[in-house]
This record gives C-alpha cells, sequence and structure tokens, in this order.
C-alpha cells in the first residue's frame, strides 16, 4: 500500500511540474535569434557619456541598387561606420566596412540617421541627428556621400538631437524636415527645466532643395521621438512629438497642426488634446482595428501607451482613450523569467 501512494504522489509531482511549465510558456510565436554580428564582419560599438544615452541605432538602406540592405551605424563619441551588404541569397551574413566619403569629424558625436531621398535623384540620402550641427548628406553611386549642409542652405543648429521626421506637403517638391531636440546644455539649472525648441525646415521654391527657413517648435519638452502622422485621414499629416518627462518642467505629449503656407500650431485644450505626460521614447503607428485611422504606441517606462481615437469625438478633435491594458500591451513586467522590473 505504501508503495502505491508513493507511485501516486510522484505522479502528481510530475505533472504538477510539467502543468507549471507549460503556463511559462509565451502563448504567441516568439522569434528565436543569435548574435552573428562579429562573424558577420560588424565589429562596431556605439559609446558615449550621458550626453549620448538616449541614441544609438542603424540606418538600413540600399545604397548600391543590389537591392540587399547596408546598414549607417551610430556611434556616439566613436565614429559613425557604413557597412555595405555582401551577403548572398541563402548564404550566412557579410557585411563590409567601407569609407563613406565623409570625414572623421563630421562621423563623430552621431546619435542616430535616417535615410531618405531629399533630392529625388533615385539614391538615399542620409539625415544624421548629432549632439551639435546635423547633417544632410547627399547618396551618390557605390555608396558615397557627401555633406550638403552649405549647398541645401540648411543650418544645421548646435543643439543636442534625439528625434527626426520627415514628410513631402502638398505641392512640394522636397521634404519638410523636422528635428526633435532634447535638453539644452548651455540654459542656466541644466539639466532640469531646459529643455530645447524643437525645429521645422521648410524647403523654398526652386529646382535645388532650400533649407534656409527655419521655425521653431516652442515650447520643446526634451523630445524622443516624432512622427508626422495623418490621425485624422484628412490628407495633411500632423506631427506628433514624444517627450521625456524626466527633464521637462511643466511639459506633455504634443501634436502640431502643420498645414501648408501656414505657421505651425499646438494642438490645445480647446481642439480636445488631452494632457499625457510619459517618460516619452518612441512612437509608432498603425491601423489595428482596420478602420482606416491610426493607432499609437507610446513607449515608456513600461507604461507603455496604446491609444486609440475616441470615436464619439468630432473628426478635428484629437481625443485619444488608452486601450494598452485592454489589449494586453502593457510591458510593466516580462512576459518570462522572476525579474519583476521591466
Amino acid at each position: 500500500m505504501k508503495s502505491v501512494v508513493t507511485s501516486a504522489a510522484l505522479f502528481c509531482l510530475a505533472a504538477t511540474t510539467a502543468t507549471a511549465q507549460d503556463a511559462q510558456k509565451p502563448t504567441a510565436d516568439v522569434p528565436l535569434m543569435q548574435e552573428e554580428a562579429l562573424p558577420a564582419g560588424i565589429d562596431h560599438a556605439y559609446r558615449g557619456p550621458w550626453e549620448y544615452f538616449v541614441g544609438g541605432g542603424a540606418a538600413a538602406l540600399d545604397c548600391n541598387g543590389d537591392r540587399l540592405p547596408d546598414l549607417f551605424m551610430a556611434g556616439g563619441e566613436e565614429s559613425a561606420t557604413l557597412y555595405v551588404n555582401r551577403s548572398t541569397a541563402g548564404g550566412a551574413l557579410r557585411f563590409e566596412a567601407k569609407d563613406s566619403g565623409v570625414s572623421d569629424k563630421d562621423l563623430k558625436k552621431v546619435l542616430g540617421a535616417y535615410p531618405l531621398d531629399i533630392d529625388n535623384d533615385g539614391f538615399k540620402d542620409l539625415v544624421l541627428m548629432r549632439l551639435g550641427e546635423n547633417l544632410i548628406l547627399k547618396g551618390g553611386p557605390e555608396c558615397t556621400f557627401r555633406k550638403m549642409n552649405r549647398a541645401y542652405a540648411f543650418d544645421g543648429g548646435k543643439a543636442w538631437t534625439a528625434a527626426f521626421a520627415a514628410n513631402w506637403e502638398a505641392g512640394q517638391q522636397f521634404p519638410t524636415l523636422a528635428f526633435g531636440n532634447y535638453v539644452d546644455r548651455a540654459a542656466p539649472g541644466s539639466p532640469w527645466g531646459t529643455c530645447h525648441d524643437n525645429d521645422l525646415y521648410r524647403p523654398a521654391g526652386g529646382e535645388e532643395p532650400d533649407y534656409s527657413s527655419r521655425q521653431p517648435l516652442s515650447p520643446g519638452f526634451c523630445a524622443l521621438s516624432m512622427l508626422f502622422t495623418d490621425w485624422n485621414r484628412s490628407g495633411e499629416p500632423a506631427l506628433r512629438v514624444t517627450n521625456d518627462r524626466h527633464y521637462y518642467r511643466g511639459g506633455e505629449e504634443q501634436l502640431w497642426k502643420i498645414e501648408p503656407d501656414s505657421a505651425p500650431r499646438l494642438y490645445s485644450r480647446a481642439d480636445g488634446w488631452e494632457h499625457l505626460t510619459i517618460w516619452g521614447m518612441g512612437i509608432a503607428e498603425g491601423d489595428l482595428e482596420g478602420d482606416g485611422y491610426p493607432e499609437y504606441a507610446l513607449t515608456s517606462m513600461g507604461d507603455t501607451k496604446l491609444q486609440v481615437l475616441d470615436s464619439d469625438a468630432d473628426e478635428e478633435s484629437p481625443v485619444y482613450e488608452d486601450i494598452a491594458y485592454d489589449r494586453g500591451a502593457t510591458a510593466h513586467r516580462p512576459y518570462e523569467g522572476t525579474d519583476l522590473k521591466p
């Protein structure tokens, strides 16, 4: 009888253990990734003190027309590096560092980069966000680039730039450029409550890009991400800005109305825009409900927001409700393991 009881107990223990293991398995597909940077030829690091904590990353673009994504990687205090994709279909990843044609001085202090074809010549250009002067690099054949700030009458400023967005406004041959700036390090009392204004550059008329027109987007609340978005399907994208509450005082998330031939204007409480204060880091949009209107994911310190346009609001009123908890999109705890912090 004793052996029967022992066997039953062992069976129950095994069943309980298996059930617990099954319960810990993610319910959705989880991609399995493995580190291949060094074998692929990428030996790069993004380094620097606190001014570089909010930067980093890479821009993917095809800069030589072979239909493979090449990589331009920010380096912070180190030099940014261009890696050309030499991989073959079905083979191992292989990248090769290449001289971009840009001076080493201009390749330092880079926090991020965005690829876009500014001058419509078929080659991807690069906009570099820097700790200091921002740069426009014109792309050319075989992954070559050259600095175009003077040729485009573009004043890159001296700010600490952490965000960028671009949009072709109606009737314009060249894109409007928006730069989001972080802490004004030169202001008294920095870094607390000393956020820098953001900048909007609209192209002047002509056959070549001319960015001599620079408009401040004030107030700035230490922007970390920007997104041009047609939030109400009007055909005129607005500029959404997510801001870091860690340094601003009296700030909030922002939405700018950007109309052709008009000065930028912030949406206010009178327009339906509601006060939202988060450690805003990133923005992504997608039509999750299939109704033609974009929803927005706003990353924060674990408290991710997922916003949907209020169906009862007027079509000119940007009134949003948060559905992150209802959709299971909060990220306040890791979905596996024992760590309780995001």
